[in-house]
């Protein structure tokens, strides 16, 4: 049997129910893979755990969940901005808690959901490089972001939603102490902490990937259609996009949600239920 593809994802409870959803796409749309899913959190319930637990075994197919409970002293030094506590840091420093002889693993948010196969992007060469990601390539949003951080050259502003990570190469070129004085000297900056530490520090270090197959953004339909004369129309997206992304705060588990995918995502979560019950 072949190995499992390793998954990350970090979460408190107020996720819940968008991850079970992500998850479920996840395994529907790559009924071929096993997997090993790492959920990294501070606060999950046993039961919330659990119920993780048996959705991953019910595949049937050796999936299986492996908790990594995150306690107060872990990131003890660590600066906090604002709302953002010191789960902002679980992605950038998950290779501390993963285990040693792991070499990669995919982290993905949890309001995404899943379209087709994640093989090709796992299996993508990172020689060299800490992370693969895709950026948003609206110019307003890449321009803003790079006198934000100037004076760090950023070519390309990347979504951290989607991180194929080399985690060999993070043991050895991620430093903790350099990621903490970044939020220190920064903090008037920072928006999107996590995702601005990327792109500052490590932008040279990241590979690009297609943000319409990676990491589609749901609020830009109509952008992605004009600008490709039409191609990526809803047939194409279903049958291409690997992740589609419900980023901004608006959210289609949210009543008041109203985006053009929003039957795609109710559809996938009835399924997920309707397998719960």
């Amino acid at each position: 049997m072949s190995e499992p593809l390793n998954i990350l994802v970090t979460l408190n409870s107020n996720y819940l129910k968008p991850l079970r959803v992500m998850l479920y796409s996840l395994f529907l749309n790559n009924k071929g893979e096993r997997f090993t899913v790492y959920v990294m959190h501070s606060s999950l319930k046993r039961k919330e755990i659990e119920g993780l637990r048996r959705l991953c075994a019910e595949q049937g197919n050796g999936s299986l969940l492996e908790e990594i409970e995150v306690d107060d002293q872990s990131f003890a030094e660590a600066p906090t901005l604002l709302h953002y506590t010191k789960e902002m840091y679980y992605r950038l420093l998950a290779f501390r808690f993963l285990p040693d002889h792991m070499e990669r693993i995919l982290y993905l948010d949890p309001d995404i959901l899943v379209l087709n196969s994640i093989r090709e992007l796992y299996e993508t060469d990172l020689e060299h490089y800490l992370y693969a990601a895709a950026s948003h390539d609206l110019i307003s949003i890449k321009e803003i972001n790079k006198l934000r951080l100037n004076p760090y050259k950023i070519e390309a502003y990347y979504n951290s939603g989607v991180l194929l990570m080399n985690l060999k190469l993070q043991r050895k070129r991620i430093s903790e102490e350099e990621i903490y004085d970044f939020v220190e000297n920064n903090r008037s900056k920072l928006i999107m902490p996590d995702q601005d530490i990327i792109n500052a520090l490590y932008t040279k270090r990241i590979k690009s990937i297609d943000e319409k197959l990676y990491n589609y953004d749901a609020r830009y339909y109509r952008y992605y259609k004009i600008t490709s004369n039409g191609e990526w129309d809803m047939e194409h997206v279903i049958d291409h996009t690997v992740f589609l992304h419900f980023c901004g705060k608006r959210k289609p588990w949210k009543k008041d949600y109203s985006g053009k995918f929003h039957a795609l995502f109710k559809y996938m979560e009835k399924l997920c239920n309707a397998a719960d019950s």
